[in-house]
């Protein structure tokens, strides 16, 4: 059914039908009504007609695959088979990170367009014209995963552009613009350079080297060439042995069952495999990412690859050293110690594994070429009454982060942060934790979140670099859904017809018992569609359950510095 028509329906059926259920009713029945399950698979190799955002076409079945990699592959067939017919081809940088140019003297247009075609009659690829009067023909081989939920089509197509030679001033003019130059000269020799030189939807250490002209090598002001890792924060609750140190914990801390529900409450803990997708997204959505740091209790997920060499498991040991209390059931007592990660890079992205990016995206979403932080502001505000028992742990924090702010700059924060990606700052961390040394020493001493936390990496840092000149406002595509709300199907039904969003949060805050098993089921049948084709991180073949390093008789859990990085010293 076409994709208005199904959406019509459905929100008017949940209208209708839902509020007259009772409420753990109603996720079941809203899934029901908006299916989400891939179909059935086909065999690698099989051709399959799919529908995009943009409309149907064919599509070969593969098992593996990533934005990157078919980018790579489309770039390479044409490359190849213009370089065995002899045409001086030489690369463009391009305006769309997940597409590729190469530029050809206008007068080998009728070769470069019989070659083409010819190529592109092979195994279903797709050629058409683009630019202005046609000067520009961009050339695929989609793919898509063996349900057809996930499609890498026309986006990453290498379009090649006939360049007009301008015989008064001995140079060739381009047919559109591009992120260097319009106009060079026609006899500028032929250079070599690397991946990266062409864009930043790449890896960062990627040395593949094509052909191109020398101004092409040009760098500009806006080019990120500083490392960003990422940094990862997990828990199975699930787990006997840590539910047991859960246990300990919560009968030495009294005081959490006069709190807030949130303190501990179960659904914080909850692990339905977000990570193993979230890692997913990552390698496919930001290539730029030099190196994932997870950090764990002791515990190591039963499909990840541990031997990796772009992850690296941190206990909490390693970043709480003789600081805090430990074992920690606190996630804000955690932020305030991951900036003590040996070998992390100055800039890095903080994700919890329920925040997934939505599509390719490049790291100028997160941070400028000057190295400034990039943050989100919601549309949520701070309740401005003074923090109260009723409080939610969140809230709380974000009113004491609001009273650090205020008595530092005399400025009031009044909105909250989007559950984004979160970009941020070493040293921004470590100035924190020395400025503010007796509210983070205090936060890491709660085993559970407490009310006079505060939320160091999804708020106050936010706040803090922006008043000293390290941090500016960014606007990004993000989606928000609670788990628990019935319309939430619905929700991730328009997600995967779109994909359109940068990031989304998969957030359950607070569920009743009745309706975690509809939780695990909806968000089973979505990741896998959404996020059809494993990441490098993840084992061929898993693992039983989530396991300790010494049930694997591995060394003790402790980070890996990425070659030819230096660590930053701890802050005392």
């Amino acid at each position: 059914m076409p994709w208005p028509i199904r959406r019509r329906i459905a929100a008017a059926a949940g209208k209708l039908v839902l509020p007259r259920l009772a409420p753990e009713r109603r996720l079941r029945i809203a899934r029901a009504l908006v299916p989400l399950g891939p179909g059935r698979p086909a065999t690698a190799g099989r051709v399959l007609r799919v529908r995009t955002p943009h409309g149907r076409l064919s599509a070969r079945v593969v098992t593996a695959a990533s934005p990157a990699g078919v980018r790579r592959a489309n770039l390479e067939r044409v490359t190849g088979a213009l370089g065995l017919a002899g045409v001086d081809w030489f690369r463009v940088p391009s305006t769309r990170p997940t597409g590729t140019v190469v530029g050809v003297p206008e007068s080998e247009r009728d070769l470069v367009v019989r070659i083409l075609a010819e190529i592109a009659g092979r195994d279903h690829g797709m050629l058409s014209p683009s630019g202005p009067q046609g000067r520009v023909l961009a050339a695929c081989w989609p793919v898509t995963d063996p349900t057809g939920s996930l499609v890498l089509g026309k986006e990453h197509a290498c379009e090649v552009e006939f360049w007009r030679p301008d015989g008064e001033r001995a140079s060739l003019v381009a047919p559109r613009p591009n992120p260097i130059a319009d106009r060079i000269p026609a006899g500028e020799p032929v250079v070599l350079a690397p991946e990266p030189a062409f864009g930043a939807f790449c890896a960062p250490d990627d040395a593949t080297t094509y052909r191109t002209r020398q101004s092409f090598t040009t760098v500009g002001p806006d080019r990120i060439d500083f490392p960003v890792d990422a940094v990862y924060t997990w828990v199975d609750g699930g787990d006997p042995a840590w539910r047991r140190r859960k246990a300990r914990a919560l009968a030495g801390n009294p005081w959490v069952g006069e709190a807030n529900g949130e303190a501990a409450n179960d659904s914080r803990y909850t692990s339905r495999d977000e990570l193993r997708y979230s890692l997913r997204a990552l390698h496919g959505f930001a290539p730029w990412v030099r190196h994932v740091y997870l950090v764990t209790d002791d515990q190591v997920p039963s499909w990840l690859d541990l031997d990796h060499p772009g992850l690296t498991l941190v206990g909490h040991r390693e970043i709480f050293g003789d600081t805090g209390a430990l074992p920690t059931f606190n996630s804000q007592a955690i932020e305030s110690r991951l900036h003590r990660i040996p070998g992390l890079a100055e800039h890095f992205l903080y994700l919890n594994d329920d925040v997934i990016l939505g599509r390719p995206v490049t790291p100028d979403l997160f941070f400028t070429a000057g190295g400034l932080t990039r943050f989100f502001p919601s549309p949520s505000l701070v309740d401005l009454a003074p923090r109260g028992p009723g409080d939610r742990p969140a809230d709380s924090a974000a009113k004491n982060n609001r009273r650090l702010i205020r008595e530092t700059f005399g400025r009031v924060p009044t909105r909250k942060m989007m559950h984004t990606p979160h970009a941020c700052r070493r040293s921004v961390l470590a100035e924190l934790e020395e400025r503010f040394a007796e509210q983070v020493r205090s936060t890491a001493g709660h085993q559970f979140r407490h009310p006079d936390d505060v939320s160091m990496l999804s708020s106050l840092q936010q706040y803090y670099a922006y008043l000293t000149g390290r941090a500016v406002p960014g606007g990004i595509r993000h989606r928000y859904a609670d788990l628990a709300d019935p319309g939430t199907p619905l929700r991730l039904a328009g997600l995967l017809r779109s994909r359109n969003v940068d990031t989304f949060c998969l957030n359950d805050v607070d569920s009743p018992a009745a309706v975690l098993a509809e939780q695990a089921a909806l968000l089973a049948d979505f990741l896998p569609a959404y996020l059809p084709f494993p990441s490098p991180f993840e084992l061929r073949h898993p693992r039983g359950a989530t396991a300790s390093p010494a049930a694997l008789s591995r060394p003790p859990i402790g980070p890996r510095r990425p070659a030819g990085v230096a660590a930053l010293p701890p802050v005392a």
